[in-house]
């Protein structure tokens, strides 16, 4: 019986096979001729709403041919599961030059005769980075203009089925999907095939990829573009490559592409941010020996001598000074006068990086028919949401046209809801802060007493200190908590984001960007202002410190200074999000869609057609390249806000983007449908966000260099504390350090045991001695080093700015050879413009129709004249 079956599943096989003779990677009708622009796919499951789920699809697909798409049904029976259908979409040449007129697309009226910019000598050491000229310029460089049916002749077409590239194809067929009606339901006029993919009339709708990315398809009128995207472009082999933006542009439209391009122009940018970075690191590195402080905290003389004020009340030991020898040494790494320098050339570099982006935008805005975009028809149009949620009407001052309105009222209501919702997931994250530093608090004395009395970490406790323990493992802690809560606010801002009902899908974005934004910002940079800004900062000192809810002691910074802490906190955030977040894009897609490649693995060649093996990819969805502009502008806030605590943030920063480029592009080669092709001129919103981070960043750099670095106070000893001519800064760590008298301790915070019956210990601290008349009163040097902390902020916050708004002055934003380039299309297209109706003047003419006057002929040559005066 079992053989008897595997016969007849053998027999039903070849059925299919004999019937259907197209190549697996057949991206036409069953004619050979038609290109498939777009497949939709439903199951027909039999629930109750079965027949009204039918009724919709026979309604939208005529209205579909009514508009001119041409259909074609696979049965279920055809496909892998016995269970889906796929209508395949075709738009022939009728509707294409109907919607490319009404979406203004821009096509080829002439080849561009404007001579290339003037050859580098440099080029020939970047040959190795570069692609072949065909990758990099698939297509000729022409002048254009919008299509318009009547014109036709202007334009450069060779070839009907390609003048049009899939891409304008699919946006072509997307746009007619998303505004065709299927029917009148409780009244209403409804449309649009995003209502149908939420309701399950259809499972899907997507674009064909045009073969698969390992091979080249068999047929030869395929252009296999996805298969040279991942062989050139997505193998992480070609890491060193330059991206194929033109080619990503053509397959993926402008969208997909202006990210590609800003990200790749980021990570070239950081080449030059890592290697000061690096030159910054070494010298720290090399001065290591040279450091005073260092030497004088190791140095058992003076360091083995300083009996330190216990850490923690009642449980923690008195210590001497220099069992912190190695933190101090490591310290010196990032807390140098290369600090400052770097600091300074970070606010510079940000101002550069942002200045060169929008001169490198301008030019993709030319090159890829952008100059004239304002956000397309299908930006700006009305959400279907918004249609079907808000009932109310009102006539729009511009189309004249009656449209649904939300009113005053119900806006104010959900912005308050939406607010309050906002605001108290941001209280949230703060108070999980404060339970980290609660949590810090509390181990510190564990940690001190473990690493005391456990003779196993006896040999690592120089380097090991109960510090630098709790840090690390308060940092971790942190970066979990982190990551659970991104995790549930994300769909948080999703819902009460819908909630709003936003009028556009460009508004949508746009709120939904500056919630998730201000999420993630609080979320991913409050633990680094707190230690940077907040801890050791408000201490207290023995005798008289300062308690959390009056129970835990106010944490106190290293002798050698917080900004070992700061760094600690800030690589393991910053990598253990990159490290996560890599492995969350690369994988997930990965094992979704191992199931349903195994399909392919199990049938003949001619079974897993092309649109089934598409519908068994994952979806780039709408907010796909949100969470991708919102990845890198977190990281993009780590090397520029707290990056004078770590030179090296940007040399991690750009491996991890090096590896990005190719992640991002293999998983959209690979694991994720073809997207729709969108158009975009620019990052959006992203380009004001990163505008506001940058101005932070010379601010937060600048306090750090002051209040968590030891540079300032190590500077007014130098100039006018020291004593020793020879060597200033010999004497500085005694300096820094005040006595306290064990005897004046209270009863509950002195320590349990004395065992070398101590007189004094010393805290780090500028105050009075206890013999003094203002015992325990801040100094003179205490005031002293604030003026200068506060100085030094002022100054360096306006050389920063002066430079930057110079710098910003002096580039211009576009580029003069791109703006000779679109003066001079302009003129062609008047030029080309006027002579084609000249043409057809005098053809008019010359059939006797004397309809034309001399008024015409005037008019069409003052634009000309127009033209050249511009």
């Amino acid at each position: 019986q079992q053989s008897g079956r595997r016969y007849n599943l053998f027999l039903k096989r070849r059925l299919r096979i004999d019937k259907r003779h197209q190549s697996k990677d057949s991206i036409f009708f069953r004619d050979g001729v038609r290109r498939i622009d777009f497949v939709l796919s439903y199951v027909d499951d039999l629930n109750k709403e079965w027949e009204k789920k039918l009724e919709r699809r026979k309604e939208f697909e005529s209205n579909l041919q009514k508009a001119g798409l041409e259909l074609e049904t696979e049965d279920k029976k055809e496909s892998e599961d016995g269970k889906i259908y796929f209508v395949k979409i075709h738009a022939p040449w009728e509707v294409l030059i109907t919607y490319a007129e009404v979406l203004n697309i821009k096509v080829p009226i002439k080849e561009n005769d404007i001579p290339s910019m003037v050859e580098n000598p440099l080029d020939c050491m970047l040959t190795p980075f570069r692609l072949p000229e065909k990758v990099m310029h698939p297509e000729p460089d022409y002048f254009t203009a919008p299509f318009s049916k009547e014109k036709q002749e202007l334009y450069l077409i060779n070839d009907e089925s390609t003048f049009f590239s899939p891409s304008m194809r699919n946006r072509i067929v997307n746009y007619i999907l998303t505004r065709c009606p299927y029917g009148t339901e409780e009244g209403k006029k409804k449309f649009g095939i995003k209502r149908l993919l939420n309701n399950g009339t259809y499972s899907a709708a997507y674009p064909l990829h045009d073969c698969q990315y390992w091979k080249k398809a068999s047929d030869p009128n395929c252009d296999n573009e996805r298969y040279t995207l991942y062989m050139e472009w997505a193998r992480f082999l070609r890491f060193y490559k330059e991206q194929p933006l033109d080619l990503i542009r053509k397959y993926y439209g402008e969208k997909i592409g202006i990210y590609f391009a800003w990200l790749g122009f980021y990570t070239e940018m950081l080449f030059l941010a890592a290697v000061v970075g690096v030159i910054c690191f070494l010298y720290g590195l090399f001065t290591m020996d040279e450091n005073m402080s260092s030497k004088e905290i190791c140095d058992p003389a003076i360091g083995g001598e300083i009996i330190m004020c216990p850490l923690c009340d009642r449980e923690c030991e008195y210590w001497r000074l220099n069992t912190t020898c190695e933190p101090s040494e490591y310290s010196h790494l990032f807390d140098n006068v290369a600090t400052l320098f770097f600091a300074i050339f970070m606010g510079i570099w940000v101002t550069l990086f942002l200045e060169f982006w929008k001169r490198r935008q301008a030019r993709l805005k030319y090159e890829w028919d952008l100059v004239d975009f304002e956000e397309e028809q299908q930006q700006l149009q009305l959400r279907p949401e918004y249609e079907a949620k808000c009932t109310q009407k009102k006539k729009n001052p511009v189309t004249q046209e009656m449209e649904p309105y939300l009113p005053l009222t119900s806006q104010a209501v959900r912005f308050c809801i939406s607010g309050t919702t906002v605001l108290f997931w941001v209280s949230l994250i703060i108070a999980s802060m404060i339970a980290v530093i609660v949590y810090r608090l509390a181990v510190y004395a564990a940690f001190a007493s473990l690493m005391e009395n456990t003779q196993t970490l006896q040999p690592i406790s120089g380097l090991l200190t109960p510090q630098l323990a709790t840090s690390v493992t308060a940092s971790c802690l942190n970066f979990v908590i982190i990551m659970i809560l991104n995790f549930i606010y994300e769909r948080i801002a999703i819902w009460i984001t819908d909630m709003e009902i936003p009028r556009t899908h460009m508004e949508y974005e746009n709120r939904l960007t500056m919630k998730m934004f201000l999420f993630q910002f609080v979320n991913y940079y409050s633990s680094c202002f707190y230690v940077a800004f907040f801890k050791g900062k408000f201490v207290g000192y023995p005798g008289a410190y300062t308690y959390m809810f009056n129970r835990w002691r106010n944490e106190e910074c290293d002798p050698a200074g917080c900004l070992i802490e700061l760094t600690t906190q800030l690589t393991i955030v910053m990598a253990g999000k990159q490290i996560w977040g890599n492995i969350q894009e690369a994988i997930v897609p990965w094992i979704c869609n191992w199931w349903g490649r195994r399909k392919a693995r199990n049938n003949p060649e001619n079974l897993y057609s092309r649109w089934e093996q598409d519908h068994d990819l994952q979806t780039f969805g709408a907010l796909g390249l949100f969470y991708e502009y919102l990845e890198m502008v977190i990281q993009f806030g780590f090397i520029t806000l707290f990056v004078a605590s770590f030179p090296l943030a940007p040399l991690l920063a750009l491996m991890n983007n090096i590896l990005e480029i190719r992640v991002d592009s293999w998983k959209l080669t690979t694991q994720y449908r073809r997207p729709v092709a969108a158009k975009a001129h620019s990052i959006g919103v992203w380009q004001e966000i990163l505008n506001g981070m940058a101005i932070l960043s010379v601010v937060t750099n600048a306090f750090i260099v002051a209040f968590t670095s030891d540079m300032i106070p190590r500077l007014v000893y130098y100039y006018a504390y020291s004593e020793n001519e020879g060597s200033p800064m010999s004497g500085y760590i005694n300096n820094s350090l005040s006595v306290f008298q064990i005897s004046d301790f209270p009863e509950g915070n002195k320590p349990k045991v004395n065992p070398e019956n101590l007189v004094i210990c010393r805290y780090r601290d500028y105050r009075y001695p206890p013999d003094h008349e203002r015992k325990y009163l801040h100094t003179m040097q205490f005031w002293h080093i604030l003026a200068a902390k506060l100085a030094f902020i002022i100054i360096m916050e306006h050389v920063v700015f002066i430079v930057k708004f110079f710098v910003a002055w002096m580039i211009p934003d576009v580029p003069a050879d791109v703006k000779a380039k679109i003066k001079r299309e302009k003129y062609l297209t008047q030029k080309i413009l006027h002579e084609y109706e000249l043409e057809k003047l005098k053809e008019r003419l010359c059939q006797g129709d004397k309809r034309p006057t001399e008024k015409e002929f005037i008019a069409t040559e003052g634009r000309m004249e127009l033209s050249r005066a511009m």
